[in-house]
């Protein structure tokens, strides 16, 4: 069973750690694996006559965020089935961001947001090194870094896209919680809230960790701070849009014209039923085995003792991104920020000779730097 004391868990390991986590390898390892991506999809999209500038910056998501900056949430598009789709569906935060960074440098939104997800990515990258070493070790540590900054879909982290920006505000929260720096922890909570609507999975996460807390001491001004503060983003923003709809729920009507909803699950499971059973099997049968490996290995995490917080927030975003019942195809990127399911495999990396984890992230980095350029020279993360 997980410990309720994540500092008693974690105890020996701070002591070996020294107390001074060194961030350093963590920040050189995501600089480098950001770096030969954005180079291969460079490579690629000018053998394709594409431009890879305007593929990180410019298409999908990006160009909405650039939208909010440029003429605030009064944005509509009617798509060719006549849905009519809004800019309210984005959360504000990274556009605010990019306003006021492209405004103090001079640079338009869209370079900004791409700014904005290239230093949000190494804060994450940080992060999560902080983060896992509190209750593991440095070099597992480390490697549930490189695994995160290797996914298949980890271009993404490149792209002018909120999700650098909330991994980092989410990591850094949890670090807080388990550290009692209640305020701050709090504060970066309501910053993720703002940033995605998975921003919620934070918010209970510290919630739960300030429950721990008061069992175990009793409440205290900082912890009423961060309990108010935790869920404040998420709350103001679905308020205000329901306020600007004329209902309470107003954003679930925002997403429906996106054709995103929330069914627990049923119609993912229906779509890799069908998947699964048509001709030629394989593609439905593989999706299957990713998503059991995907709660095997969340479950994992009560064995090995995670910080409730931690489990609390992972499992979340993972009930989210696989109960939704809208794009499909979007769910490896939904499943971005939950870097906890890496930590078992890094684990077990960890405990390889060095030249077999130099091999296996080294042949990741390459395969995901490949499949990132020919991703977003196709279809892209919808």
């Amino acid at each position: 069973m997980f410990t309720l004391d994540w500092r008693e868990s974690s105890q020996g390991l701070s002591a070996s750690n020294d107390h001074r986590p060194r961030y350093a390898h963590p920040l050189a390892l995501m600089a480098s694996v950001k770096t030969i991506g954005l180079l291969a999809l460079a490579l690629w999209s000018s053998l394709n006559g594409r431009s890879a500038h305007l593929l990180l910056s410019a298409r999908w998501d990006s160009l909405w965020y650039v939208r909010v900056v440029e003429h605030g949430y009064s944005f509509t598009l009617t798509a060719p089935d006549g849905r009519v789709l809004s800019d309210q569906a984005f959360f504000p935060l990274f556009p605010a961001f990019e306003k006021v960074l492209s405004h103090l440098l001079h640079l338009s939104p869209a370079d900004a947001g791409l700014l904005i997800s290239a230093a949000s990515s190494l804060f994450a990258g940080a992060g999560i090194y902080r983060l896992v070493g509190m209750f593991t070790d440095r070099r597992t540590a480390l490697l549930t870094v490189a695994l995160w900054a290797t996914t298949p879909v980890s271009i993404v982290q490149s792209m002018a896209y909120s999700e650098s920006l909330f991994t980092a505000a989410a990591a850094w929260a949890l670090c807080f919680a388990l550290q009692e720096k209640w305020v701050l922890a709090g504060v970066l909570a309501c910053a993720a809230g703002l940033t995605r609507p998975v921003g919620i999975s934070v918010a209970l996460a510290i919630w739960s960790a300030v429950a721990i807390s008061v069992r175990r001491e009793g409440w205290s001004a900082p912890k009423v701070v961060s309990f108010a503060l935790s869920p404040a983003g998420f709350t103001c923003y679905i308020s205000w849009v329901g306020a600007s709809r004329g209902t309470p729920f107003g954003y679930l009507d925002v997403q429906s014209e996106w054709g995103n909803g929330y069914d627990g699950g049923v119609t993912f499971i229906k779509f890799l039923g069908t998947l699964a059973s048509t001709p030629p099997y394989a593609g439905g049968i593989a999706l299957l085995i990713g998503v059991g490996m995907v709660i095997r290995t969340y479950l994992l995490g009560f064995s090995a003792r995670y910080p409730l917080p931690v489990q609390v927030y992972s499992g979340i975003v993972i009930i989210l991104a696989l109960g939704s019942s809208g794009f499909f195809e979007s769910k490896p990127r939904l499943l971005i920020p939950a870097f906890s399911l890496l930590i078992p495999p890094a684990l077990f990396l960890s405990r390889k000779g060095s030249t077999a984890r130099v091999s296996v992230i080294a042949s990741m980095c390459m395969a995901s730097a490949a499949y990132g350029a020919l991703w977003l020279n196709g279809s892209g993360p919808p």
